[in-house]
């Protein structure tokens, strides 16, 4: 950003054209009483040359993902981000991510929600994707939503079935007036996955939904297909999030288990770690259920010339309909998340997302089987499929390992303390394309030194 400092002169031309002699004036309508009667409390200018020095100094003191060694995860994932992502985003036709009201003037924008929309949808196995939820949480906590309104709230429940994400949780909490009797709670079991007798247990009339997360909150395999026949059984939708996008390029989608709606995070498509944001909320579902569904459908029809045409062709936000008829108050177009998410899986192709899944997946054993060796350390669902995440044991608290290991340059996982009491010496580990076979042995052998 580049700072333009006024002239006298130049706030006296200003002061002109609006019609007002000072800037006082400009500010009577704030009382006397409300305004700093003294210079703000700064230190002395410095010319821009030192002023950038400085700035430049302190912003060198941070840390980050990709000054480090980094196997941190627990929703958010370093993934390598190709250049041409971010230079497609640069150009000025995706400078807003407004929503494109106008079809006539906005058919690149359009095209390009479509265009997301189709990859969605095409890559979890379902009938319909939309586009604008903020993140995994709040499509989470939607299609919570989505599934009371399906039963006109005539089903009351829905059955949380094992580890999910505790962030998501909190989210969905928040949306709901009466959340303790809305949401039923079924733990995991002995191997990390959902305890399947307890499930069936939980089952019953008032149920409209199971809730399950694939891959789980410790990166741990679900069996959808045991999941997808207890819902059935009870009549119950199968609702199914997931945190690691980039795991649907090895495992089969939730759609080909006949999940009913599949949300998710989709920031391993293409964006950064950022310190946590900017997000993107995936949501997908059935035709049959799309009404019900929050956020916008572009849709593809042709004008009168026979020529594509891209519009807005569902959009059921209370902006647009009567407060009382709308499934959402969903408003924000995530237009430029999405439109990285498809510029990233248009660049890698099928193929490409295929071999980044199963590299991740082989270098996440080769670390687990590395970890599992050390004295005191142990994987306490080593014996259960997952991903690319998993949990450790250690010998000390997690929160001191991370911070010992941190002096090395390594950020060495998620403390699970922070999230649940009594997992004060476990730690959540991703590994990502970014992690090499070198930074791997440096984990490794920091986590030796540390535990010994």
């Amino acid at each position: 950003m580049r700072y333009l400092p006024h002239t006298p002169e130049d706030v006296r031309e200003m002061l002109d054209v609006i019609g007002v002699s000072s800037v006082d004036e400009l500010f009577s309508p704030i009382p006397e009483s409300l305004r700093l009667k003294r210079s703000l409390d700064l230190p002395a200018a410095l010319p821009e040359c030192r002023l950038r020095s400085e700035l430049e100094t302190l912003a060198s003191s941070n840390s980050d993902a990709g000054k480090m060694s980094c196997f941190a995860g627990a929703g958010i994932y370093n993934h390598y981000v190709p250049a041409a992502v971010g230079q497609l985003l640069l150009r000025s036709e995706f400078y807003t991510a407004y929503t494109p009201y106008q079809p006539e003037v906005s058919q690149g924008t359009l095209q390009a929600i479509f265009e997301y929309q189709t990859m969605m949808a095409r890559y979890l196995e379902m009938e319909v994707s939309n586009a604008s939820l903020y993140d995994g949480s709040t499509a989470t906590a939607e299609a919570v939503g989505m599934a009371l309104r399906i039963f006109k709230n005539k089903r009351p429940v829905v059955v949380v079935a094992g580890h999910v994400h505790p962030e998501y949780l909190g989210v969905v909490r928040s949306y709901l007036t009466h959340p303790e009797e809305t949401l039923r709670m079924v733990p995991a079991g002995p191997d990390g996955r959902v305890d399947l007798g307890a499930l069936e247990s939980a089952m019953g009339p008032d149920v409209a939904a199971v809730l399950v997360q694939h891959p789980n909150f410790m990166g741990l395999v679900e069996d959808l297909q045991k999941l997808r026949d207890t819902a059935t059984k009870h009549e119950a939708l199968l609702l199914t999030t997931f945190s690691e996008a980039l795991a649907f390029g090895l495992l089969k989608p939730p759609g080909a288990f006949g999940a009913d709606i599949v949300v998710g995070e989709g920031q391993s498509f293409g964006m950064p770690v950022s310190f946590g944001g900017p997000l993107l909320g995936i949501m997908t579902t059935r035709k049959a259920t799309v009404r019900s569904m929050p956020g916008r459908v572009v849709g593809l029809t042709a004008d009168r010339h026979g020529n594509d045409a891209f519009c807005v062709t569902l959009s059921t936000r209370e902006q647009h309909i009567r407060r009382e008829k709308a499934t959402s108050n969903i408003c924000t177009n995530e237009g430029l998340c999405a439109l990285s998410a498809a510029i990233y899986l248009s660049l890698l192709g099928n193929d490409g997302v295929s071999k980044l899944a199963r590299l991740n997946h082989h270098a996440s054993r080769h670390l687990a089987r590395r970890i599992a060796d050390v004295p005191g350390v142990s994987l306490p669902f080593g014996g259960t499929p997952w991903f690319n995440e998993f949990a450790v044991d250690l010998p000390l608290p997690a929160d001191e390992v991370c911070r010992r290991m941190l002096e090395k340059g390594i950020l060495a996982g998620v403390p699970l303390s922070r999230f649940a009491p009594g997992q004060e010496h476990r730690l959540l580990v991703a590994v990502t394309e970014l992690c090499p076979g070198s930074e791997v042995d440096s984990y490794v052998d920091a986590l030796r030194a540390v535990c010994r």
